[in-house]
């Protein structure tokens, strides 16, 4: 039988950290009804070999800042968590991830290295929607730590081809399916806004998203809040049902 989402219901609030942390929105939910992130894990292998093969489809990840930023316990100038008032209350991009359909997913296809000189142009852009929510520096393809954006282009980006071809194409191409795609927008002008007594019916939520983009969204949640938003495309970026 399938599960009546509309009788579970999740609170849209906003909470302050500390003095020189931002607002930030946390989305809580039945936790029961998202995919756990560990388990989200286990199920998914990284093929991490040259020479995988072409992927199947795309799985754009979104970020929600509130719950991300609730982790913060020190800042730096590369946590966009710690901005004050200009911090991200929107969700904003973790990644546009090539996929398998059988679970698994191509990683560092190849042995280019990110350089940030190649998307200078579309750098604002990527500071207000597709920023870094932490203080850590994630591992390369190559060996060492690197940017958040660096970690997605050699890790996932790479894998891209024959779609985007190059940093600059897979960015850019990201930020297009991330504007054309505004989960933020659907949700307010479906009239889940901020609040910190509203409650909202999980259906909802995910109705708004299937009746704006005629699919399903995968929720991935940490102790019963909403961390991740996935929405899955074809190559040719029409909406499919996640795996």
């Amino acid at each position: 039988m399938p599960l009546k989402l509309t009788k579970f219901l999740i609170y849209l609030k906003m909470g302050i950290f500390s003095a020189q942390f931002a607002y930030a929105v946390a989305l809580i939910v039945a936790a029961s009804l998202c995919l756990i992130e560990a388990n989200q894990t286990a199920i998914g292998i990284e093929i991490g070999s040259r020479g995988q093969r072409e992927f199947d489809y795309f799985n754009l990840a979104l970020q929600w800042p509130g719950t991300f930023c609730q982790r913060t316990r020190y800042c730096c100038s590369s946590n966009a968590c710690c901005r004050g008032a200009n911090s991200p209350t929107v969700f904003t991009i973790h990644g546009l991830w090539p996929d398998y359909n059988d679970g698994t997913w191509p990683a560092c296809c190849t042995q280019k290295s990110f350089d940030e000189k190649e998307i200078s142009t579309l750098h604002d852009a990527l500071e207000k929607y597709w920023p870094s929510l932490s203080c850590g520096r994630p591992s390369s393809c190559h060996g060492g730590k690197g940017s958040f954006w660096g970690h997605e282009w050699e890790k996932h980006g790479t894998c891209s081809s024959p779609v985007a071809r190059d940093e600059y194409s897979y960015f850019l191409t990201t930020l297009n399916v991330y504007f054309k795609y505004n989960v933020t927008k659907v949700l307010n002008e479906a009239g889940y806004v901020p609040s910190n007594t509203e409650k909202y019916p999980l259906g909802g939520i995910v109705s708004a998203i299937q009746n704006a983009f005629r699919t399903t969204p995968k929720l991935l949640c940490k102790k019963g809040a909403l961390e991740e938003l996935h929405l899955c495309f074809y190559k040719d970026f029409k909406v499919r049902t996640p795996i």
